[in-house]
């Protein structure tokens, strides 16, 4: 059974509409008790850093999320919840989870022409392998939708990258963690393939 945490930060519905169309069981919860027992665990999100962060801290969740991580549950974070396991964002001066150094900054770009948010669909390259991007091939797409952006302070956190004048990184990892900037839920067949990857991940880096 998959988890999926909800935490006022939105985008639960997709995630897990596309879960049931894979017939993977998964279940919404909103408290620490509730999280505690997943076999993995889905950490998705639309919205603010620091309003996620209360929440999470409100609900108890994030004391969960830290016995998860250190039990060797598998966890998957989509969007904001690629963000706020680093240990900071600049959205709002935030102190996240910190369960990968490094920090969230927002997109400063010179190209006046792109727009921010980046919103739609880009080319995701893998830097190293990983279970969970084992189908990714060269061309894949996945849609993106976000102001900010994870930046690990070790670059072997770092399993994938995109382009949107600078190259940023697209999924991020260490241990039992996994974490996409895009929403696979989504992406299509290519973003199902990595849902059904995690489902079936053992947690091992």
């Amino acid at each position: 059974m998959i988890r999926i945490i909800d935490y006022k930060a939105g985008n639960l519905t997709s995630v897990k509409r596309a879960l049931d169309y894979l017939d993977i069981l998964c279940q919404i919860v909103s408290t620490g008790d509730e999280l505690r027992g997943a076999e993995r665990i889905i950490f998705p999100g639309v919205g603010h850093a620091a309003t996620a962060m209360a929440v999470l801290k409100e609900r108890e969740l994030d004391i969960a999320l830290r016995e998860a991580f250190q039990q060797g549950i598998p966890i998957l974070g989509i969007c904001l919840g690629a963000q706020i396991v680093l240990s900071h964002s600049d959205e709002g001066e935030t102190s996240c989870l910190g369960f990968i150094e490094g920090n969230c900054p927002r997109f400063e770009l010179v190209d006046k022409s792109l727009k921010i948010p980046h919103m739609g669909w880009n080319e995701v390259v893998d830097t190293q392998p990983h279970y969970i991007l084992k189908d990714l091939e060269k061309g894949d797409e996945f849609y993106f939708v976000h102001s900010y952006y994870p930046r690990p302070s070790d670059e072997s956190n770092v399993f994938a990258t995109c382009e949107y004048e600078i190259t940023f990184p697209a999924a991020i990892g260490h241990k039992n963690l996994f974490a996409v900037q895009f929403h696979p839920e989504k992406s299509g067949r290519i973003g199902l393939n990595l849902l059904r990857n995690f489902s079936q991940w053992d947690g091992a880096e």
